[in-house]
């Protein structure tokens, strides 16, 4: 299990372990906005709800602008799913295929993992392309890759219940909230 961890601003900051949350609650650190009805923790002296939501007590700066590394995770994640050559999604691919990570500029030709060089691509696809140019290997892109926003990378890898949803939604709005419902 879970929790959603918002900052004193309540603007989504993490997803901590229960266990984790339960010991910001009683350090004085955060406090318990949502929780799980019915779910207690119990001790020799308390009891507290089972938390769903918690909030900083005190305001945690964060950095906004920062770069991601390009992580499998991320990357698939931000392409969703989805092999940018000939579109299947990862859930049509069959036996021993699987999704992979290209370089549209191959690292043999000096080529980097940046996110504009990189992209998903099912291993038929990136086996037919091998060490090409895409339309050297008679393949184009569905989309020209871009290095995702912030938000979209913290919350897209992240399963979220829908009482957290909800606090996703209010801080950054719908297209956030998008982001983080499953692919199926």
């Amino acid at each position: 299990m879970s929790c959603l961890a918002l900052n004193a601003s309540f603007e989504p900051l993490t997803i901590v372990p229960v266990h984790r949350a339960v010991r910001l609650v009683l350090d004085g650190k955060a406090e318990i906005v949502e929780e799980d009805d019915g779910k207690r923790f119990r001790s020799e002296r308390r009891t507290l709800p089972w938390p769903s939501v918690i909030r900083l007590v005190r305001y945690v700066h964060v950095p906004y602008r920062f770069r991601r590394q390009v992580t499998n995770t991320f990357l698939f994640a931000r392409d969703d799913y989805t092999c940018q050559y000939c579109g299947r999604h990862r859930s049509e691919l069959r036996g021993r295929q699987f999704l992979t990570r290209d370089h549209i500029l191959p690292v043999s030709r000096g080529g980097g993992n940046s996110w504009d060089n990189v992209v998903t691509s099912c291993s038929a696809c990136n086996n037919r392309k091998g060490g090409r140019l895409p339309r050297e290997a008679g393949l184009s892109l569905l989309s020209q890759p871009t290095e995702p926003n912030y938000v979209h990378l913290v919350w897209v890898v992240r399963s979220v219940t829908q009482t957290q949803a909800k606090y996703i939604q209010m801080f950054y709005g719908q297209d956030a909230l998008d982001a983080v419902s499953p692919s199926p």
